[in-house]
């Protein structure tokens, strides 16, 4: 992947930029891994455009890591994987933090297992909760006993970190709760789960498309099946037509009013970020599926009447691009 940072790579620049003369302009974003190639991709390009006048900064705190940082007013744009949650709008709420929310890609939430796994061609959803739900700690812990047709070897899980919004959206869609079993390997950097996977063959998984996009030679996308229907591969193609299900999802940047307001510069970013002729290449070369135009449009058209609040009414899957748009946030 052409626009891709380590967690290292970002720190380092933030302390480089925190150093710098040109930190007066400087917009300050942190929040989902998932985000991150696309938000640090467009960050590339609006530096170059802005000819040194502008640095942007990117990190990687995840969703609810990101979102704690956004609403207490230390970072102008925040990265999400999912919608923002009720506690987190009270905490914007409380410190007067009005956001803009704002879809920036489509997902397919990817399930990935080792090259060498010759038996996993396929995983329902209900074998997904059987062997993620919190009932299945230190009990579900052999292939076999997510199908019989499985071997009896050890099943090794990595997966986001509970901060992670891709964990948030994983738990609601497949495990139907707040939270899933928690004796599995966590890490809020995709790369550490990449890693994981790829050195196990045992290990199962899951985490954005576009970290499978970029891993493909070192893992297997699994084809998931839901409500008794066909077996799905994720892919541009099922995530923009729907028919990867609960699976796919939008994802979206949370901009400060305030901070669009009153920093020029924040508000010349965000503009970048929602061309319909700038976006959607960007969008697309680190493995994601564009809005539709009309979306990008409806999306500059929000950010420039300042239209604050969420269109979200609580945990949602499944929810498609076209619905969001003709809701009014609240």
């Amino acid at each position: 992947m052409k626009h891709t940072l380590t967690a290292a790579l970002v720190g380092a620049a933030l302390f480089s930029v925190a150093n710098s003369a040109s930190a007066r302009d400087l917009v300050k974003i942190d929040g989902s891994s998932t985000v991150f190639p696309i938000t640090e991709a467009v960050a590339e390009e609006f530096q170059i455009a802005e000819k040194g006048k502008t640095m942007v900064t990117v990190g990687i705190s995840g969703t609810g890591g990101g979102f704690k940082k956004f609403c207490r007013g230390e970072t102008d744009i925040s990265d999400a994987s999912r919608p923002i949650k009720d506690s987190e709008r009270k905490l914007c709420a409380e410190n007067g933090v009005e956001f803009i929310e704002l879809p920036a890609a489509l997902d397919a939430l990817t399930v990935v297992v080792n090259p060498e796994n010759d038996w996993a061609k396929q995983l329902t959803i209900k074998e997904l909760q059987k062997a993620w739900e919190p009932a299945a700690q230190g009990k579900i812990t052999s292939w076999n006993q997510l199908n019989p047709n499985f071997p009896d070897q050890p099943l090794k899980l990595f997966g986001p970190g509970t901060d992670s919004g891709t964990y948030d959206y994983f738990v609601e869609a497949v495990v139907d709760g707040k939270s899933s079993r928690g004796d599995y390997t966590a890490s809020e950097d995709d790369n550490i789960i990449v890693q994981g996977i790829s050195n196990d063959k045992n290990g199962l998984g899951y985490f954005g498309l576009a970290y499978y996009e970029e891993n493909k030679d070192k893992l297997k996308a699994v084809p998931i099946s839901w409500k008794g229907g066909e077996a799905v591969a994720p892919s541009l193609e099922t995530a923009k037509n729907a028919t990867y299900q609960p699976l796919s999802r939008p994802i979206f940047i949370y901009v400060s009013k305030k901070s669009a307001d009153e920093k020029p510069y924040v508000d010349r970013f965000v503009k970048f970020y929602m061309d319909e002729h700038k976006a959607p290449e960007l969008v697309k070369e680190v493995g994601y599926v564009p809005l539709p135009e009309q979306a990008y449009k409806q999306a500059q058209k929000n950010f420039e009447m300042r239209r604050t609040g969420t269109v979200f009414h609580g945990a949602e899957i499944g929810v498609g691009i076209e619905e969001l748009l003709k809701r009014e946030p609240k």
